[in-house]
């Protein structure tokens, strides 16, 4: 069994504020810390499920040369391989080559959530609302349709209420969700202690492999229509002249193609790769 492991930083039990996963910021590297130590009880029940490869791929931008690359490696569980990325759903290679399952761990609500815990969508700086075919989500569905892609199942996530809420509202009640905290404010949580908490994820990981087919692959439907709505009107700009994009207001956009992936790269992956 191959299984992909997609983690960010916001859902974890004892991170409730901004300086515990921006890079510079004091609290950082107890944050980081935190992080890791949910990514080991990941591989943990991957590995107790049967899984002969795990590949973890940190999505969280933490700013300077710690985005895409939060985690502590010398404290990572030597079960498993991790890979640094550049940008956001750049790295695909494991998905490509075929993957029985994605773990989601850490995830964060979507932009204004009430009870999300640092809920913020792509950037809490740049964006205010995503929504796939005229449905409003999340990063979580993000994860999930770049794994679809390639006819993956998210089976797991976790993370605060808010987010396990959001998730099973998306892929079904197949899912498995484990929540660490809940939201009280946007940066303020009742917390499992962590070493509890990451005994529910290992748990939680392990059982949600004892069934692959429990959640279909995420496709938000074909053809495949990606609408961001802006905080800034200084952002729209960036995508005038887009291939397959359209600017619908100051401060809005749509993306379309045949399918959610090429969608997606002409928004979010296309002036990278061209570059």
């Amino acid at each position: 069994m191959r299984v992909h492991i997609i983690s960010d930083m916001e859902g974890v039990a004892g991170i409730v504020r901004g300086e515990q996963t921006n890079a510079g910021e004091d609290l950082y590297e107890e944050g980081r810390k935190l992080y890791t130590e949910e990514i080991n009880a990941t591989v943990r029940g991957a590995k107790k499920a049967g899984a002969k490869e795990i590949v973890v791929m940190d999505h969280h931008g933490a700013g300077k040369a710690f985005s895409f690359n939060s985690l502590v490696p010398d404290l990572l569980d030597p079960a498993c391989e991790y890979v640094v990325q550049s940008s956001w759903t750049e790295y695909t290679g494991f998905l490509e080559e075929g993957c029985d399952a994605c773990l989601l761990v850490g995830m964060h609500a979507m932009a204004g959530t009430p009870d999300g815990v640092l809920s913020h969508t792509v950037s809490g700086r740049e964006w205010r609302s995503l929504r796939f075919n005229g449905v409003l989500v999340g990063e979580t569905a993000i994860n999930a349709a770049l794994c679809g892609t390639w006819n993956c199942p998210v089976l797991l996530v976790t993370g605060d209420e808010a987010v396990c809420r959001e998730a099973t509202a998306l892929l079904g009640d197949g899912l498995t969700t484990v929540a660490v905290k809940k939201g009280i404010g946007r940066s303020s949580a009742r917390n499992v202690a962590p070493l509890r908490a990451r005994e529910l994820i290992e748990e939680g990981a392990r059982n949600a492999l004892k069934k692959l087919d429990a959640v279909t692959p995420y496709d938000p439907g074909r053809p495949s229509e990606i609408a961001v709505e802006f905080i800034s009107p200084s952002e729209v700009i960036k995508y005038n002249g887009r291939q397959g994009v359209e600017i619908t207001s100051p401060e809005s956009l749509v993306s379309r193609a045949a399918d959610w992936w090429t969608a997606w790269r002409q928004l979010f992956l296309e002036p990278r790769l061209a570059a």
